[in-house]
């Protein structure tokens, strides 16, 4: 028996999964009905307790060549776990997988009841534990710190394009998901993946044909060195953002950000595209999201969430820029909004202008 706690005083009763240590974390959930081999393995779930509103999980075992980056989650919670996977690809368990990566976990909870409460009330931090302790003030000043530092490349690592090829792409790494990587290979790219406090004249210096802005963890506020280095990049190259890559940039561009109550994780996210009226289905994860208000005079607004509102794209006209908040290399998810690579490509190609606007610089807030 174990439990897992809520900072609002709330105790769900299961079973121990994983490894058998008591561990603090943000509480989110994700409705993806598959992919949970890469939902364990994407480098923006560090610092979190992920729950799976999905009740079965497990059901394929775990699949190496599947794998998005190295696991960063604080915990994993479902309701039931298969100990008898089977597919033919499969190299373990899930249950052996948490274990070898020391990751804490519960089974048999209910994980309706989780959800409800979260998007009700909100994110909150959780524990998993083998004893509730009567005080709780440790777990609710819980903050996730230093996710970028803690999940970026440990040195400048370059992938070579598959075929000929067409392009040399920066990649600025602040949790990059694999397959963002292999994205651009397939099209052609080599790319030249630069840990996440590398400085923005080392990259020009390289002289690549874009720079690409990765998805990554936490709050994009606490990455002010990032936010200078994007600001010194923009209007130098052909640059595409995704997810972190996306927050931070409105930032470099003098916007602002704000933390949702309970975020988007999954791959059935629906997201409206504001020039053609169609909606989307799309894969995402994270836990904050661009005013979009605060970039009015900076950009223009391309794709909003069907169902809230909140900002999923922009266009920085003149900056030869544009970003994204969900995931069009969607792994888990579909991935049918994969041509926001081959407009990057054609970006690349030199299909849109490449010069700022003649007496505008990006500022910082407030300047």
């Amino acid at each position: 028996m174990a439990w897992l706690l809520l900072e609002n005083g709330m105790c769900f009763e299961g079973t121990r999964i994983g490894a058998p240590v008591s561990r603090m974390g943000e509480l989110v959930f994700t409705t993806g009905m598959t992919g949970y081999m890469e939902t364990l393995t994407d480098p923006s779930f560090f610092g979190q307790i992920v729950t799976h509103s999905f009740p079965l999980i497990g059901n394929y075992g775990t699949i190496p060549e599947d794998a998005e980056g190295e696991s960063a989650l604080f915990g994993y919670v479902v309701r039931e776990m298969c100990d008898n996977p089977s597919n033919f690809r499969s190299s373990g368990t899930l249950n052996e997988y948490l274990k070898e990566r020391g990751i804490p976990g519960l089974c048999g909870v209910d994980t309706r009841e989780i959800v409800r409460v979260t998007r009700e009330e909100g994110v909150m931090n959780a524990m998993i534990c083998d004893t509730v302790p009567e005080d709780l003030s440790a777990l609710r000043s819980f903050r996730v710190r230093n996710a970028v530092p803690s999940v970026t490349c440990p040195r400048k690592t370059v992938y070579p394009a598959a075929g000929k090829e067409r392009f040399r792409v920066a990649l600025m790494d602040y949790g990059a998901k694999r397959n963002l990587i292999r994205s651009l290979q397939k099209r052609g790219c080599s790319v030249t993946a630069w840990p996440a406090s590398t400085d923005a004249q080392s990259v020009l210096a390289e002289n690549p044909d874009g720079i690409l802005l990765s998805n990554g963890p936490g709050d994009p506020r606490e990455n002010e060195a990032c936010v200078a280095q994007i600001r010194n990049l923009l209007g130098k190259k052909p640059m595409m953002g995704v997810c972190l890559g996306h927050q931070m940039t409105a930032l470099a561009m003098g916007g602002e950000t704000v933390k949702l109550k309970y975020g988007h994780r999954g791959g059935n996210q629906p997201v409206r595209d504001l020039k053609s009226g169609r909606t989307w289905i799309t894969s995402q994860n994270h836990g904050y999201a661009v005013v979009a208000e605060s970039l009015l005079d900076a950009g223009e607004v391309t794709f909003v969430n069907a169902n809230d509102g909140s900002c999923e794209g922009m266009d920085y006209h003149g900056w030869n820029c544009f970003t994204v908040q969900f995931h069009p290399e969607a792994c888990p998810g579909p991935q049918d909004t994969g041509f926001l690579f081959d407009r990057f490509i054609h970006m690349m190609e030199g299909r849109e202008p490449t010069v700022a606007p003649v007496g505008r610089s990006p500022k910082a807030k407030g300047r």
